[in-house]
């Protein structure tokens, strides 16, 4: 029954989206750029959509792409593999696509990355970190946020310059939780930190009473969550309970309200590496601030920030190279070298990653995340 249900919901998708190809052609006859944004809206939006959607607004009131108007088609993909898949098949069938913006999730992205390259239409993803991502040697896929290496080594500076020395991993059992706890352990060791174990699953609370127990023997000092929110906040608020006390670490996934929210007390000093910071004094950064808040009335979040700049990028590339051809658009990407953003400043190398200057850390004080200058 599961299954059947799981591909009624996918034909379901696939038949909406058939609509939307039907209406393209219109479309495409009155100039319109299309760009898919591709996200868990409903359940983890952190202000993604509204960063793309107020990109779209300005762009378009400043006369759009080459005298085009960019039209963004929003769909939810529920941070699904076969609701990913089916969105991009659906995508891919149109025709009329240049790009899409997404998916969020690793375990997402990858497989619909084939999806998109053998398509031809460009993917440029704002949230998916695990370098298998962009190894495939594709030339439509793409990131505007870092992978996993370079933000975990940020961390583990961070933590041998504040006298960490042997640490525990506690990860998600994907390839986003995995790529990340690797990737920690490899810049730990070069850091000088030994990690002294690694753990993906505790049950309940007096689970992870054992495991407290087994890393207060081994004198730990610290622990790297690689996991994403809720759960890593779940797991900090947990550790609470059963009294370890020792600082947590994490990436750019638990930059969120939820670290606090969630992670209560037992999250205060928490460390995490992430891609923006509200408060730099950038023109662009800002510009974006200001507009965020004045259309929204709210602060931006990481996310908000990564949208806006993904459609910008690829609004600029296509007017760098006079077409709205995803292989000209590609090619012009791949050229971006210091290009400035909301979130700082945005390079592609060949693969297709983000190699800018744009990760920053922040620290949770007082139930507030605040840049580490």
């Amino acid at each position: 029954m599961v299954f059947k249900l799981r591909f009624l919901r996918a034909g379901l998708v696939l038949a909406a989206l058939m609509v939307f190809a039907a209406g393209c052609i219109n479309q495409k006859a009155s100039g319109e750029i299309l760009i898919g944004a591709v996200w868990p809206f409903e359940s983890n939006s952190s202000l993604f959509g509204e960063g793309a959607d107020l990109a779209v607004k300005q762009i378009n009131e400043s006369g759009g792409v080459n005298g085009r108007m960019i039209r963004l088609v929003k769909v939810d993909d529920e941070a699904s593999v076969v609701k990913g898949m089916s969105i991009a098949e659906s995508f891919a069938e149109s025709g009329e696509v240049m790009a899409v913006i997404g998916h969020r999730s690793s375990p997402v992205s990858i497989p619909t990355s084939k999806i998109y390259e053998d398509a031809g239409i460009i993917m440029l993803s704002s949230g998916s970190t695990a370098p298998d991502l962009t190894q495939k040697g594709y030339r439509y896929v793409f990131r505007n946020i870092p992978d996993v290496g370079a933000i975990t080594r940020q961390l583990t500076l961070h933590a041998a310059a504040n006298g960490h020395k042997r640490m525990v991993i506690y990860y998600t059992e994907d390839s986003y939780g995995i790529s990340l706890a690797n990737a920690f352990e490899d810049h730990a060791r070069e850091s000088g930190i030994a990690i002294v174990d690694r753990a993906s699953y505790y049950g309940d609370v007096k689970g992870l009473a054992r495991l407290q127990q087994k890393w207060k023997a081994l004198d730990l000092d610290g622990i790297f969550v690689a996991q994403a929110m809720p759960e890593g906040a779940q797991f900090i608020a947990d550790a609470g309970k059963v009294g370890i006390d020792v600082p947590f670490l994490g990436t750019n996934a638990m930059d969120s309200p939820l670290l606090a929210q969630i992670g209560g007390t037992s999250a205060e000093g928490t460390v995490v590496g992430t891609v923006f910071n509200p408060g730099d004094t950038s023109p662009e950064t800002k510009k974006f601030v200001e507009d965020f808040q004045w259309v929204y009335g709210k602060e931006p979040l990481q996310y908000s920030a990564l949208g806006y700049d993904a459609v910008r990028i690829l609004a600029e590339a296509a007017r760098q190279s006079g077409s709205a051809d995803p292989a000209a658009v590609a090619e012009k990407l791949r050229s971006f070298k210091d290009w400035p953003g909301a979130a700082g400043l945005h390079s592609h190398n060949s693969n297709g990653d983000e190699i800018g200057a744009i990760v920053v850390k922040k620290i949770l004080r007082n139930g507030k995340l605040e840049v580490i200058e």
